[in-house]
């Protein structure tokens, strides 16, 4: 049989995809050795220049290292720069999100293909396995209306569309039955679930917590306009993992409106102070060096930071994205100042995550992943990492855990 490889690049919901496409496999063999393939699908990232560049870096280098493979262009990157790699014969053929569950016979084409398909597609495919995962992904829904307008993905993954809820019910059903405990919900844009089939994500929740197997659910991220009373009561249950990710982006007023957002900072610390005093920590999504953020947003913005109860932050340097509405806006940020930026914030976040993993030291319910040599890592309930010594296998296992050493690299313990 011949040997396929897959390269994701970017998010979680790109990793789905993957699991999806693989699963459809029929006539061919996955390899995970990129050298050893006769095809090797790249399911690209398209969210800044940078990530475009990336994934053309790399069908470049396997141009080189592995001439005879067939590398097949899927993902967003097949939506925004599909069409001129396929015409620069750099890929031997291009999928968009709707062809992937046709992967087994897309791989038939005898000759280069370009077959991009539409954005309304909605998956139906039951994933039962993740390879090398003891975490399951599942993707609940497609697209996103909001808009930002530093952001392309509206325009390559489609407006707002939800999976139908006994797809979802019926795949974690399956996965619990198959030994997964801990479930991430993703999408595009998660917390629009629901809103065009009559439901929400909190009645979602309720109905997955129902299944037999199912010990932590997990959700990848909301944005705070998303998180209503119906999902606020659900923060005492003892399936959900006690961690949300939030995204804001910044915390000046000033940014917000220029980054078309919908969220405003007075709210967000509100609402940030009620999920905290539940015990959760507390993620988010920023963006520091956009345009238009002068010495003034940036101090007020820091300065705001320090009053929100974060314990994670993944920050972004702002990367111009071409056909965006913040690629025209001015005046640019220059790259030492946004460096010196995001190194502020992620310095402050990493002060505030340590106090909290000093406060929340015990009764941690870890899922570890599979291990080498004794040494194992996993991640509990607070989305913290922890690094477990153990003589046992422990691999895909579950461990709770009261004495660990909080330091400032991490969390360890011996079992």
């Amino acid at each position: 049989m011949e040997k396929v490889y897959f390269k994701t690049f970017g998010c979680r919901t790109n990793q789905f995809d993957t699991q999806v496409m693989m699963s459809k496999l029929k006539d061919y063999e996955l390899t995970d050795n990129e050298l050893d393939s006769d095809y090797i699908v790249v399911n690209s990232c398209t969210v800044t220049n940078g990530a475009d560049s990336s994934v053309r870096n790399y069908i470049s280098s396997m141009g080189r290292k592995n001439p005879k493979a067939k590398v097949i262009l899927a993902g967003c990157g097949s939506h925004s720069k599909g069409e001129s790699l396929f015409a620069d014969k750099k890929v031997f053929g291009v999928i968009g999100h709707s062809e992937k569950e046709s992967i087994n016979t897309v791989l038939k084409n005898e000759q280069p293909f370009y077959q991009i398909g539409d954005l309304e597609h909605i998956d139906t495919t039951i994933v039962e396995e993740f390879v090398g995962k003891s975490r399951a992904f599942i993707k609940i829904q497609e697209g996103c209306d909001f808009g930002c307008s530093y952001c392309i993905i509206p325009q390559v993954r489609g407006a707002a569309r939800s999976h139908k809820e006994e797809t979802i019910l019926e795949q974690i059903d399956k996965l619990a039955s198959n030994g997964f405990g801990e479930f991430i919900l993703t999408g595009t844009n998660v917390g629009s679930y629901g809103r065009d089939h009559n439901t929400s994500m909190a009645q979602l929740l309720k109905k997955m917590s129902q299944i037999r197997g199912v010990r932590r659910i997990r959700i990848g991220s909301l944005e705070p306009i998303q998180i209503d009373d119906e999902f606020m009561e659900l923060l005492s249950e003892p399936w959900m993992a006690k961690q949300l990710h939030i995204a804001l982006q910044h915390t000046s007023d000033k940014m917000l409106k220029v980054m078309n957002r919908r969220n405003d900072f007075k709210s967000d610390l509100e609402m940030f102070h009620k999920i905290a005093s539940k015990g959760y920590a507390l993620g988010t999504d920023f963006i520091v060096g956009h345009p238009g953020e002068d010495d003034k947003e940036w101090a007020e913005a820091i300065d705001r930071v320090k009053e929100l109860p974060l314990t994670h932050v993944h920050a972004f340097s702002y990367s111009k994205r071409d056909n965006t509405a913040s690629s025209t806006m001015k005046p640019e940020i220059r790259g030492n100042i946004a460096k010196e930026r995001h190194r502020e914030l992620t310095a402050l976040i990493k002060a505030k995550n340590y106090a909290f993993r000093r406060s929340h030291n015990s009764a941690l319910e870890v899922l570890l992943e599979n291990g080498k040599e004794g040494v194992y890592q996993g991640f509990d309930q607070y989305f913290n990492k922890v690094t477990v010594q153990s003589e046992e296998d422990l691999s895909a296992n579950w461990v709770f855990l009261n004495d660990v050493e909080v330091t400032d690299g991490g969390n360890t313990a011996k079992v």
